[in-house]
């Protein structure tokens, strides 16, 4: 596959990455903020296919676009960054290892383990400071809407206990079907030049 190829091909994928988000829809029971897109399943796929590198671009492009009409003042899509990074390296680095359908699905399932604590991580020291800061919502107010759907989240830890760490668990399952179900008769198309 040529260098141009490859570029229009990681174009293509962040585009659909980048409409594929502005579709998300809510999980019961989780905070209302966080809702679920199929976008990862498209980069993680793209990443699959030409590389963790191509992989990180796709994702940059379409956190990009998207947050040119956030709602989120950036945080939800910094968080999308970092969490799609965090899967797509993982997974890759171990379907890299075990180039089989295997070792993908083990791969995808080391990659939606990493992007859970990630999650927990990121939320903690950067995603909801800096959502409050940019928002000016204290975090009380926060966990109070949070409360609203699910009355045990009262703070930080039930929120990334029972909010963010079984939301990503959630989130990396239905990549991983995605990705599964779609990953190599779309690979076999590309390599052939029938897509």
């Amino acid at each position: 596959m040529t260098k141009t190829m490859k570029i229009t091909y990681t174009a293509l994928f962040a585009a659909i990455g980048a409409v594929l988000m502005y579709f998300e829809f809510p999980v019961p029971l989780m905070p209302p903020f966080l809702k679920i897109d199929l976008s990862g399943a498209a980069i993680l796929i793209g990443a699959f296919i030409f590389g963790i590198g191509p992989g990180i671009i796709m994702t940059l492009i379409k956190d990009f676009i998207h947050v040119t009409m956030t709602q989120s003042g950036g945080s939800g899509e910094l968080q999308d960054f970092i969490l799609t990074t965090v899967l797509l390296v993982t997974a890759v680095t171990v379907y890299r290892h075990h180039h089989t359908r295997k070792g993908a699905v083990l791969g995808c399932a080391a990659g939606s383990l990493a992007m859970a604590c990630a999650g927990m991580l990121t939320n903690y020291f950067i995603i909801i400071p800096f959502y409050s800061k940019v928002m000016m919502m204290p975090l009380k107010t926060i966990f109070g809407i949070c409360a609203e759907i699910n009355p045990y989240i009262s703070g930080m830890g039930t929120y990334l206990l029972i909010g963010v760490l079984p939301f990503n668990i959630i989130k990396g399952i239905i990549i991983t079907v995605i990705t599964m179900l779609v990953y190599k008769k779309l690979s076999v198309f590309i390599k052939t030049k029938q897509f």
